[in-house]
């Protein structure tokens, strides 16, 4: 089978490299993909949906898959299927559930589905006038894609003002943030939940854990992810429950009732607090960096997989009695300003975590950051504190200007 993988971070790595494991597997485009997706195999610069479209046909691609956002949101998987192609990921209207933060809202409260209350604004002046008297604190999202950015806690009314007018006066992150999600702070622990969706059911992978903030301690700016965890040590059986009652059954039913369902991934972001499994937010897509970490424990063939929920067949997903890790070296900076360019260093010295490259890109010879997320390294272990060990002696070793990294992935 030929492949086409659409995206360059270290989640795209990880799915080639797992699917590079399958003998049928006989050649996996990358578009545009990184350092470590030429390895496993050819980087092509493709990044419009009608330029990939054509590639995929002239190169009698069999199977493609999609990673980041922006392209479900265009419609990239419509696209193709008008072309006859096989794709696995969610529609345009369907990808609408992360794409627009106030649609996912009244998705959840229209179907019940267990989430933090919460208003939208479009309007500057209204969303000024309710933070003067709201209570602190609080949660404010830019409705649209902002890279995983776009989530700020609020401690009082000045930096709430002030986070409205950066998102929808001075557009920070563009037209993404002139319509607005306020919502009530909740205070527990997060947990991520990847789902396979075959177009009549959602089938829940193992949870996993996303270190989103850039310091220690859950300390800084919120960021693409720094590091993750898988199964999650906090998420129990009881936790497992409560989400399948409260949050996947009526998400199910309100996919079903407005046509939604396709076979790809869904993304359930939850915040744990003592009342339960709260919806942060919909990804209608795998998450990185968690997907570095589910794909090391899946025991079932990710080709077959992915083939049997185009097709809309059942599967039983199986996972390895192990524990995983994945840390993220990232540039200085990040996920403000950050430079790029320089050199990485001693990356055929790593001998105990898998490494997974994302923001970096080859050169003369040489491999040099070129994005803020730079270096995945993941391992696995009989114990958190096992696989713990190799990721940060092998982080150790790598070298390249202004790197960084949190001291606390694993340590929960």
């Amino acid at each position: 089978m030929r492949i086409l993988i659409i995206g360059n971070g270290g989640r795209e790595a990880a799915i080639g490299k797992k699917l590079a494991e399958d003998r049928r597997v006989t050649q996996i485009f990358f578009a545009k993909g990184n350092a470590t997706t030429e390895q496993i195999g050819k980087n092509i610069s493709l990044t419009d949906n009608r330029e990939l479209v054509n590639f995929a046909i002239r190169e009698a691609v069999d199977l493609t898959i999609v990673g980041p956002e922006a392209f479900l949101v265009s419609g990239i998987v419509d696209d193709f299927t008008k072309a006859g192609l096989r794709i696995f990921g969610p529609s345009k209207k369907v990808a609408n559930l992360e794409g627009s933060k106030a649609y996912s809202k009244k998705f959840m409260q229209e179907y019940g589905v267990k989430t933090a209350s919460a208003q939208i604004f479009s309007s500057y002046v209204e969303a000024e006038a309710y933070l003067k008297t709201a209570q602190y604190p609080l949660i404010i999202k830019a409705s649209g894609l902002a890279q995983g950015k776009g989530v700020v806690l609020a401690d009082d009314k000045d930096e709430a003002l002030k986070i409205i007018h950066d998102f929808m006066i001075a557009k920070i992150y563009g037209d993404a943030g002139i319509k607005v999600v306020i919502e009530e702070y909740l205070k527990g622990f997060e947990a991520s939940i990847i789902c396979f969706s075959n177009g009549k059911d959602l089938i829940p992978c193992i949870a996993a854990k996303d270190y989103k903030r850039a310091g220690n301690n859950h300390t800084g700016p919120n960021t693409g992810g720094m590091g993750s965890v898988a199964p999650s040590p906090e998420f129990t059986a009881a936790h497992e429950e409560d989400f399948r009652k409260n949050i996947l059954e009526p998400t199910l039913r309100g996919m079903k009732d407005n046509y939604l369902m396709f076979s790809g991934f869904i993304f359930f972001g939850l915040m744990v607090t003592d009342k339960g499994c709260h919806l942060l937010e919909y990804n209608m897509r795998s998450g990185d960096p968690e997907t570095q970490v589910i794909m090391p424990l899946l025991e079932n063939n990710l080709l077959d997989t992915i083939n049997d929920c185009i097709d809309g067949k059942d599967i039983e997903l199986k996972f390895k009695d192990e524990k995983a890790v994945c840390l993220v070296m990232v540039s200085g900076g990040y996920p403000g300003k950050y430079q790029t360019g320089y050199e990485i260093t001693n990356l055929n010295r790593v001998n105990q975590s898998s490494v997974l490259l994302a923001g970096a890109s080859s050169k003369a010879g040489g491999i040099y950051s070129a994005g803020g997320r730079v270096v995945n390294l993941v391992a696995t272990g009989a114990s958190f504190d096992e696989a713990r060990k190799k990721v940060y002696e092998d982080a150790k070793t790598i070298q390249f200007d202004y790197a960084y990294y949190r001291d606390d992935i694993a340590k929960f």
